[in-house]
């Protein structure tokens, strides 16, 4: 009776190995779950409407972004926040929600909480935008535009010098296309500022004496 209740239970080798596949049937199962929710609750962070989830977003940046052609055109095909703002690849999307959380952190300060603030800021927050945007090409625009693909014959004359001339020059997008979907910031400019260094009558010469 002892011998037949020993083969039953195997000998420990055989228990430590129905333990061993027991542990990691497991912690595969838990690890699906794990990697199913995070990536759910991953995606939910990347739609539009947790995009405007907070007034600061809501108030300024979307009401622009809805006078666009981004948003409504007649093809019905729209760009949203997650589109341009978030890339699509794995580890710059991860790197991406990281340094947003410096984002919420600055939502919790009440940063930019009122008009005021957020004007305040925004040459700020687009320039950190645009830089990003050279860094990586454009990457995000790329998603959907591409030079390759690009019917010359179909584009107004501007546009179709403009874009063999930026793809000649090794130009990205975000380079001429800053105010595509945001109002640009102000950004100071000296049109039409003094310039000390140069005598007035070098750019208004005075006129000759007129001959008798």
């Amino acid at each position: 009776m002892t011998q037949d209740n020993n083969n039953a239970k195997g000998s420990p080798w055989q228990r430590l190995r129905r333990l061993a596949f027991g542990v990691v049937g497991i912690a595969f199962v838990a690890g699906i779950i794990f990697w199913g929710g995070f990536n759910t609750v991953l995606e939910l962070t990347n739609r539009e409407a947790f995009c405007i989830g907070c007034h600061e977003m809501k108030e300024n940046v979307f009401k622009e972004y809805r006078n666009t052609i981004h948003y409504q055109n007649r093809t019905g095909v729209r760009a949203t926040c997650p589109d341009c703002h978030v890339p699509k690849e794995w580890i710059p999307k991860i790197i991406r929600k990281i340094q947003a959380s410096n984002e919420v952190f600055h939502h919790l300060l009440g940063s930019i909480d009122t008009p005021e603030k957020f004007n305040a800021k925004r040459i700020q927050l687009a320039q950190n935008e645009w830089r990003r945007m050279k860094k990586n090409n454009s990457q995000e625009c790329r998603n959907c535009h591409n030079y390759e693909y690009f019917d010359y014959s179909v584009q107004g004359r501007r546009s179709n010098k403009a874009h063999q001339a930026g793809l000649a020059e090794g130009k990205t997008c975000i380079d001429c296309h800053k105010g595509i979907a945001h109002s640009l910031p102000p950004i100071e400019q000296d049109i039409g500022a003094a310039h000390e260094s140069v005598a007035p009558e070098v750019f208004h010469p005075p006129a000759p004496p007129k001959q008798d």
